[in-house]
């Protein structure tokens, strides 16, 4: 189902929806300026921590959400939630804090993810930086854009490189360890004098492609309230996003997946091969 037949079969204003976004992405800034962060605590393992911030920003978006689209699923970091995405109707993703690690370290580099589907096909979606005070945008068909603190809205686009080389591309631990094939894809990219990073925030490494900032992005495993506002950011601005198995998509199988500037999606793609799943 294409977008815009998956908007009108559920009458879907996407200017309207992504406007609504834009005020989520701004109403979690505010949170985060205004909330205490208070204590972190842990979630399935140590390393899986949540703040006070993370429980407020989701609860607050689920609000606005609730009362603007009463009809609408929504499906969070935090608070959980359930899709059909077989037969389902609109569905909002969101990750309140993606990089709770960072946020409770004091580190900045954070991000708020909000996306609105309809099965599995991305409609619009957010990205909220408020370190940077910006907001990336993106509405299936309609390209990507930056909102600026001054309130000027710019087009972004993937980068224009054609080699890794002397390049920068993003990825994410598993948590806190290596996804399987992690460990090669870093030494493959060292060898082709390839810096990789790995910052603390999988929503920001993928929306920093789109953005023109970062050559790549690999991800270990595909989760849409953490990803897939990124992701359709990215393919709006020119990226290409593959799965695990090399397939263009906007909503990746379980496995690695790679977003890529044009000109080095097929030397991103060499270097990542699918890998046993971790126990």
């Amino acid at each position: 189902m294409s977008p815009a037949a998956a908007a009108a079969a559920y009458g879907i204003d996407l200017g309207h929806a992504l406007e609504v976004a834009v005020k989520c992405a701004e109403l979690a800034a505010q949170v985060m300026r205004d909330v205490p962060r208070g204590l972190a605590r842990t979630k399935a393992h140590p390393a899986d921590v949540v703040t006070d911030i993370d429980v407020a920003t989701e609860e607050a978006v689920r609000a606005l959400l609730a009362r603007t689209f009463p009809d609408h699923v929504v499906v969070g970091e935090e608070l959980g939630g359930s899709a059909d995405l077989d037969g389902g109707g609109p569905t909002w993703w969101c990750d309140p804090v993606d990089g709770t690690t960072n946020l409770a370290s004091g580190l900045p580099w954070t991000s708020f993810s909000l996306a609105l589907s309809v099965g599995r096909v991305p409609l619009v979606g957010v990205v909220g930086d408020p370190w940077r005070h910006e907001v990336l945008t993106a509405r299936a068909d309609g390209g990507a854009h930056q909102r600026r603190p001054d309130g000027s809205v710019v087009a972004v686009r993937a980068s224009p490189v054609q080699t890794p080389e002397g390049q920068v591309v993003l990825t994410e631990w598993a948590s806190h360890v290596p996804w399987p094939g992690m460990v090669e894809l870093l030494e493959g990219l060292a060898g082709q004098h390839c810096t990789s990073r790995v910052m603390g925030s999988g929503t920001l490494a993928i929306a920093s492609v789109g953005a023109g900032r970062a050559a790549g992005a690999v991800i270990g495993e595909f989760h849409p309230e953490d990803h897939l506002a990124a992701l359709l950011l990215s393919a709006e601005a020119g990226a290409v996003v593959r799965d695990v198995a090399g397939r263009e998509t906007r909503w990746p199988v379980p496995g690695p997946f790679s977003v890529a500037a044009p000109g080095v999606d097929a030397a991103l793609r060499a270097l990542l091969r699918p890998r046993p799943r971790m126990p």
